[in-house]
């Protein structure tokens, strides 16, 4: 039998940054290099976390670790995160320098203004210096991340209004690997920011081309808008959850086809009945076998659709919008209204749903 490879766990940022501040107050305060940190997590835990390099600079010291996402690296793996520490009169002081993102937009654990360091890592970090310091010193720590606003770009942090770089984040300490779940949880701060804008009525869309047609062809405003990748049902339980009353739901007609056949998260490895859901419902508007085949044979469903245009069959997809705001409802037990348009990959409109118009005319979202 075939033995099950055990995944290695990683690092958070979060205790990155708290194991190479307390290296860096270390070496500050008695002149002890260390190699390994140990910093403690929300829940008790002990972490060890391998130092790079700890250096003098002036009256500073700064101690860097890379950050290491185990079996389940993400775009900070391999990123070093440096932490600069230096005497003070008196307090702790935890600042964000070049590489750390800062808040712009409400909504999130950070006020406006503030480095992205969240507030579990944050207290990571003072609990990992504090017993360094001598009865009455004072220190201050600057976390930050060579790369990092490059790396940013490569996230949801412009998209949640965190500039200039990565956030510093972790609620343990540590990265479990094949976490999808975590993935699921950092799109939802997308909602809650929505909500600090005073919407209740939001979009949720799966990437960046869906977010850009719902600004640009319908109006939506952006702050209203919240990326759900593949995680459709997730993301209507968490609007339920949050108080959100309205979604719309916007993308390519491929992905929402999906919701149609009762599917909520799209991933193709996950679920697709694109081309199925296609050819049933072509079928009860009278499509004949021949025709029904060729959808079903597609290679894709932009294929499906031109057969389905040739055909003059292109109603199948004003249906589709209305089953698939009929089944994102009853996935949420009715407590969200939820409508529906449908995108091709020019950007065009194809379809919409009668919740969606109404919606738009209500919020005033119309061009």
């Amino acid at each position: 039998m075939a033995r099950t490879k055990t995944l290695r766990p990683g690092i958070t940022t979060g205790a990155s940054a708290a194991a190479a501040a307390q290296a860096a107050a270390i070496k500050l305060f008695t002149g002890e290099e260390i190699v390994n940190a140990k910093v403690i997590n929300p829940l008790g835990k002990e972490i060890i976390v391998p130092i790079e390099d700890v250096r003098s600079c002036g009256d500073s010291v700064i101690a860097t670790v890379v950050k290491d996402g185990g079996d389940d690296p993400d775009i900070t793996n391999g990123l070093e995160i440096t932490a600069a520490v230096s005497k003070a009169e008196s307090g702790l002081t935890i600042t964000g320098g070049p590489g750390v993102g800062t808040v712009t937009k409400p909504g999130l654990q950070v006020p406006v203004g503030e480095p992205a360091i969240n507030p579990v890592p944050r207290q990571m970090i003072f609990d990992a210096v504090r017993k360094i310091l001598p009865e009455g010193a004072g220190l201050t720590v600057e976390i930050a991340v060579p790369g990092g606003a490059e790396a940013a770009r490569k996230t949801l942090n412009p998209k949640l209004g965190i500039i200039g770089g990565i956030s510093i984040l972790g609620t343990t300490g540590i990265v479990e690997p094949m976490s999808e779940d975590a993935f699921k949880r950092s799109l939802v701060p997308q909602i809650e920011m929505a909500k600090a804008y005073g919407y209740s009525t939001i979009c949720l869309t799966p990437g960046r081309l869906g977010e850009r047609w719902a600004a640009e062809k319908l109006g939506i405003p952006q702050e209203a808008i919240a990326q759900m990748s593949n995680f459709v049902g997730y993301m209507l339980n968490a609007c339920v959850d949050l108080g959100i009353k309205n979604v719309i739901l916007t993308g390519h007609h491929s992905k929402l086809t999906k919701v149609a056949a009762g599917c909520f998260h799209t991933h193709n490895k996950v679920s697709d009945a694109r081309l199925e859901t296609l050819a049933a419902i072509a079928g009860l508007m009278g499509a004949a076998n021949p025709v029904i085949g060729e959808v079903l044979e597609a290679n894709t469903s932009e294929e499906a659709l031109e057969i389905l245009r040739v055909n003059g069959l292109q109603g199948v997809l004003s249906i589709i919008a209305e089953r698939a705001a009929k089944r994102a409802m009853e996935h949420v037990f009715g407590d969200l209204r939820v409508g529906v348009v449908m995108f091709n990959m020019a950007g065009d409109i194809l379809a919409a749903d009668s919740n969606s118009e109404q919606i738009r005319r209500e919020m005033k979202w119309q061009i």
